[in-house]
């Protein structure tokens, strides 16, 4: 039976580089690890489609636009995940429980994409509000000019627990917090891989 765990947090809260090491540290342990970033996958379709070649566009998408685009890459990303599928193989699929847009918060999970992922379990990698922004005004890559209050931080934590924890009711998916403090990732990584060896 194909392991899937699906894992969220607001931009800045180190959901890329905990799972890097997780990922280092359950491969060193026998486990087949498939990676996948949502998002990546909604970006290919949106420009195969023409809508958008800039990642950090995405959100600024008509809501139906988006909801086509997600449902597209739920199930690529199912596909995908199938056809590796074996012997201590974990699926892991990086993404976001909410969408902050200038009409307000979308889900990241509605019903048709947990219909399509089946997360065994849901994990939220969260921080504290001061180290999220921090991160995030050092992160020069991504366009977040829009999350740099603290304020706004604190909100989109909390509405990030409400989105995760009725994903976890709809689809059944066990629901585990972790938290990335400062300095503290390798304890973050190995609090990610004893969920997945308890799956």
């Amino acid at each position: 039976m194909l392991k899937t765990v699906v894992v969220v947090g607001i931009p800045g809260v180190g959901k890329s580089t905990v799972l890097s090491i997780a990922t280092k540290i359950l491969t060193e342990r026998g486990y087949t690890v498939k990676l996948v970033n949502f998002g990546d996958y909604m970006l290919n379709y949106l420009k195969k489609i023409g809508e958008t070649e800039v990642r950090d566009q995405i959100r600024r998408l008509r809501l139906n636009t988006q909801l086509e685009a997600q449902e597209v890459a739920a199930k690529a990303i199912r596909r995908d995940l199938e056809t590796v599928s074996r012997d201590k193989f974990i699926g892991i699929v990086d993404t976001h429980a909410v969408i902050k847009t200038s009409l307000g918060y979308w889900p990241g999970l509605p019903l048709v994409i947990l219909k399509e992922l089946r997360p065994s379990v849901i994990v939220v990698i969260e921080a504290n509000p001061d180290e999220i922004l921090a991160r995030q005004l050092r992160d020069v890559g991504r366009y977040r000019k829009d999350l740099t209050s603290i304020e706004l931080i604190r909100e989109l934590l909390q509405i990030n627990r409400y989105y995760a924890v009725a994903s976890s009711v709809i689809s059944g998916a066990a629901l585990k917090f972790i938290q990335n403090s400062e300095g503290c990732v390798e304890k973050a990584a190995e609090e990610f891989v004893r969920v997945v060896e308890e799956l």
